[in-house]
């Protein structure tokens, strides 16, 4: 796994050599790169193979995202009601 390969080398590394270790990670070209080789590899384990995966995670992305969306409301609504006693 390359996040357990990444902190492996962080924890080798001194206090004062991270900055210049983690930098390069953190350019928009790498980030760049990695989102690219992410959906390619993506796009040849799923698309390729005509597998019917994508569709379901467009579903269930959409729903943990519209989730995910909604939540901070329904947290004001609950404290809301809370705070003024309660129930219809």
């Amino acid at each position: 796994m390359a996040s357990q390969k990444f902190f492996n080398e962080l924890r080798s590394l001194k206090v004062k050599e991270v900055p210049q270790h983690v930098k390069p990670y953190l350019s928009f070209g790498f980030i760049k790169k990695s989102v690219e080789k992410g959906l390619e590899n993506y796009r040849v384990k799923y698309i390729e193979t005509n597998s019917a995966d994508p569709v379901y995670h467009i579903c269930f992305g959409g729903l943990i995202f519209s989730y995910l969306v909604a939540l901070p409301e329904e947290r004001r609504h609950l404290a809301h009601q809370q705070q003024h006693g309660g129930g219809h």
